[in-house]
C-alpha cells in the first residue's frame, strides 16, 4: 500500500438473488479516507432512497464518474461477506476477486483487481475485522490490551469473532457460529417474525421491532422453559397452528392470533430478549476473564442492543467499553479504510458521527438567536420539526443532523409523531435528546456514560421526573437518551436545547429518525422537503433557518 495514497473501500457484495428489498446482504457503502481523515463516506440508501439498498455493483461507476474519481489512483479494499467475496459492477469494468482462504485472517489479504480499463492493486478486509475496526474512526487508535468483538448475524466465516489487540498486534481468539441461536432470535426465529407480523423480506427491521415490544412485558422463567422444551418454536413458519396447539396444552390459553397487547405474548417476547441479553453478558464475562483485557471496543448489529449494551457498562466488566454508531453493516467500508489508513500511517484521526457527506456542501449551519427561536416557538406550540443541518449522520440512528424534534412532555404528541407521521407501530418508543447535566437531572446519575452520545444505552429515570418526558419513557420505565455532552458535539443542537432550557424551562425534546415510511433517513435538503410535505411535518431548519412546510396538517 502507498502511504500518500487515499484508500477507497467498497462494501459492495451481490445478494444471493435479485429481490424486491434487500435480504441476505443489504447496507452497501463506500468510504474514502487518507492520511487517516475521512474525506468522503456514502450509505447508498441516503442517495438512491431505496432502504437499506445492495445495488452498489450497479451504481458505483455512476458514482465515481460523477464526483470525477474515476481516474484518481486508490488503495482499494473490499469488505467480504458471508455469500462470497467476489465483487463485480454490473458493466464488468471493476472486479476484484479475492482468495479463498479456510481461516479468518488477521490483515489484508491481497487479491486480483481490474478497476475501469487497467489491473489495479487490491485487498480484501474480512467483514469481522471490518466491523471491529468501525472503532477507529470515532474512538482512534485501540487501547494496549484491549478485547474487540464483533458480534452480528453472520460475517464472512461467523457471526461472532473476539480479537485481542497488544503491542499494536491483532491476535484472533475465535471466530464461530456458535451463538447463532442467539441472533436467530431476532432475524430468523418464526415465533418472533409472527408476533412482529413481519414477513422474510423485513427481516432487517425485526430487530428493533422486537426490542420495543419487550419493554411491554417481564422475563418469566417458566416461559424461558417453555420456549426451550420447543426450540423456540424458531421453524413454524408454515404452521403457526402448532405454537396456538401447544400454548393451549400447556397454559390453557386459547390464542387464536398473535396479539401484541396480550401480556402473555409480550412476556413472551421479553423472555426471549431477556435470554439474548443474560446469554450475551455471560459471553463477554468469559472473554475478559480469559484475556484480563480492561477495554472492549464492540461492533456488529448486536451492539444496537442498548439493553444489552447498559447491562454491559453496568457490570464493570471493562474499565471502559467503546461501540460505534455506525456498527452494523452500513459502517463496513468505513471499518475497511480505517484498517488500511491504520496500517499505513500507524493512526486514525477521530471524526463526529456527522460522516454521511456525498454531494453534500461542507459548509456549516449559519443561524443566530432570531433562527434559534423560530425554531423553538413552533416546538413550543406542540409542532413537530425537522432538522437537516450540515452532513448525515453514519450508521441508522439520527443524532441532530436528520432528526424529527418535538416537546417530549406529552405521550398524545409522541404517538403523533411516531404512529401517525412515521407510520410505527403503537409499542415502539422514541428518544430523547437533552444537554448532558439535564441527562443527569432525570436519571440521579453522578456521570453519563459517553455511548449516550450515540443513543446506545437505556437510563432508569426518576419516578418523580417521568411527567416531565412522558412522551420518550418507554413502557418499562426507561429512556434511550441522547445526551449532548458539549457545544462541539453538534453546536446547533446544543444551542436549541440551551434556549429552550434556560429560558422556557424545557429540559428534552424527542429525537426520532427523520424518514417517512419504508424510506431511508433523509439526505439532502430536497429530501428533507419532500419527506416533511409528505408525513406533515410542519417545516424543516435548512442549514440553521426555517422553512415552513405546506401540507394538510399545516392548512388546518
Amino acid at each position: 500500500m502507498t502511504p500518500e495514497r487515499p484508500t477507497l473501500a467498497i462494501y459492495g457484495i451481490q445478494d444471493r438473488d435479485t429481490y424486491e428489498y434487500p435480504f441476505y446482504v443489504h447496507d452497501h457503502n463506500l468510504a474514502i479516507m487518507q492520511h487517516g481523515q475521512v474525506r468522503e463516506f456514502l450509505q447508498l440508501e441516503r442517495l438512491s432512497r431505496r432502504k437499506r439498498d445492495n445495488r452498489l455493483h450497479e451504481q458505483l461507476y455512476d458514482l465515481l464518474k460523477d464526483r470525477k474519481l474515476l481516474a484518481e489512483t486508490f488503495d482499494l479494499v473490499f469488505v467480504d461477506n458471508v455469500v462470497g467475496r467476489t465483487f463485480l459492477s454490473a458493466q464488468g469494468n471493476a472486479r476484484f476477486e479475492a482468495p479463498l482462504s479456510k481461516e479468518l485472517a488477521t490483515d489484508l489479504e491481497e487479491g486480483q483487481c481490474w478497476w475501469f480499463g487497467q489491473q489495479a492493486n487490491a485487498w480484501a478486509l474480512n467483514h469481522e475485522l471490518a466491523h471491529v475496526f468501525t472503532c477507529l474512526p470515532f474512538f482512534g487508535n485501540f487501547k494496549n490490551n484491549s478485547l474487540l468483538v464483533h458480534f452480528d448475524g453472520g460475517a464472512s466465516k461467523s457471526n461472532f469473532s473476539a480479537w485481542t489487540f497488544e503491542d499494536n498486534t491483532i491476535r484472533k481468539i475465535e471466530a464461530h457460529w456458535d451463538y447463532q441461536y442467539l441472533t436467530s432470535i431476532f432475524n430468523a426465529n418464526a415465533l418472533v417474525f409472527s408476533v412482529i407480523g413481519a414477513k422474510l423480506n423485513e427481516q432487517n427491521s425485526v430487530p428493533g421491532k422486537m426490542m420495543g415490544l419487550a419493554g411491554h412485558g417481564s422475563y418469566q422463567p417458566a416461559l424461558e422453559q417453555w420456549l426451550q422444551d420447543n426450540n423456540y418454536f424458531q421453524n413454524i413458519w408454515g404452521e403457526k397452528s402448532m405454537f396456538f396447539k401447544q400454548a393451549k396444552a400447556d397454559f390453557n390459553l386459547d390464542l387464536k392470533a398473535f396479539d401484541q397487547k396480550n401480556q402473555w405474548v409480550q412476556d413472551l417476547i421479553a423472555t426471549l430478549h431477556e435470554l439474548f441479553v443474560r446469554e450475551s453478558l455471560q459471553i463477554f464475562k468469559r472473554l475478559q476473564q480469559q484475556t484480563q483485557s480492561k477495554t472492549l471496543y464492540y461492533s456488529g448489529g448486536c451492539a444496537l442492543n442498548i439493553v444489552a449494551n447498559t447491562r454491559l457498562i453496568q457490570s464493570d466488566l471493562f474499565e471502559e467499553v467503546f461501540i460505534p454508531p455506525c456498527c452494523e453493516d452500513s459502517g463496513l467500508a468505513l471499518g475497511a479504510a480505517a484498517f488500511a489508513e491504520w496500517k499505513k500511517h500507524g493512526q486514525v484521526k477521530t471524526h463526529s458521527p456527522y460522516l454521511n457527506n456525498w454531494k453534500l456542501d461542507a459548509t456549516p449551519p449559519e443561524y443566530g438567536l432570531e433562527d434559534l427561536e423560530q425554531a423553538a416557538q413552533q416546538l413550543l406550540q406542540g409542532k413537530v420539526i425537522g432538522l437537516c443541518n450540515g452532513h448525515g449522520e453514519a450508521g441508522p440512528r439520527a443524532l441532530g443532523n436528520r432528526s424529527l424534534l418535538c416537546l417530549a412532555n406529552d405521550t398524545r404528541l409522541a404517538q403523533k409523531v411516531s404512529m401517525q407521521h412515521k407510520k410505527r407501530e403503537w409499542y415502539r418508543p422514541v428518544a430523547p435528546v437533552m444537554l448532558d447535566k439535564n441527562t443527569r437531572y432525570f436519571t440521579g446519575l453522578q456521570a453519563i456514560h459517553h455511548l449516550s452520545r450515540y443513543m446506545l444505552l437505556d437510563f432508569d429515570i426518576l419516578t418523580e421526573k417521568q411527567e416531565e418526558i412522558a412522551g420518550a419513557v418507554h413502557a418499562d420505565g426507561t429512556a434511550r437518551i441522547q445526551s449532548l455532552f458539549e457545544r462541539a458535539q453538534n453546536p446547533y443542537l446544543w444551542d436549541l436545547l440551551n434556549l429552550l432550557d434556560e429560558k422556557y424551562q424545557v429540559k428534552a425534546l424527542i429525537n426520532t429518525s427523520f424518514n417517512a415510511q419504508g424510506e431511508p433517513i433523509v439526505h439532502t435538503a430536497d429530501d428533507a422537503l419532500q419527506a416533511a410535505q409528505k408525513m406533515g411535518i410542519a417545516g424543516v431548519v435548512i442549514q440553521g433557518k426555517w422553512q415552513a412546510v405546506t401540507c394538510e396538517e399545516t392548512r388546518d
